[in-house]
């Protein structure tokens, strides 16, 4: 049997439309389902195949917390794994994100970016072994 796999995230966004349109241009991911939601909401599934990001948006928006990290529940951080982390760069750059905490660890390469709405991203690449 095989190990569990992440299938999906839930992430409240302003604007459900609007973060779908940049991570499908980002990450080359696509709509998989969009419709009503909980509280007159509108949610949209965006990714590939095996796993995506449900990003929604309720008819009533609140205030987000300004410090996720020391926040029981918090979103720290999507992680988001890509065969060339410099050709995403651009395209992170190229949207008007700016890049930053770029590394070179083992095993791999990363950078953040935080998006329109301050939602971080963390973009990893791991070189074939």
């Amino acid at each position: 049997m095989p190990e569990a796999m992440l299938e999906h995230a839930n992430i409240t966004v302003p604007d459900a439309r609007k973060t779908a349109d940049m991570l499908c241009r980002i990450f080359g991911w696509r709509i998989r389902w969009s419709g009503p939601a909980l509280d007159e909401g509108v949610s949209i599934h965006v990714g590939g195949e095996g796993s995506y990001l449900a990003v929604y948006t309720p008819k009533n928006i609140q205030t987000p917390n300004d410090n996720s990290y020391i926040t029981v529940g918090g979103l720290n951080h999507v992680g988001v794994l890509v065969d060339d982390i410099a050709a995403t760069e651009a395209k992170v750059q190229g949207a008007g994100f700016e890049t930053h905490s770029h590394a070179d660890y083992a095993p791999g390469l990363r950078f953040y970016f935080r998006d329109h709405d301050g939602i971080e991203f963390e973009v990893v690449s791991y070189p074939a072994q």
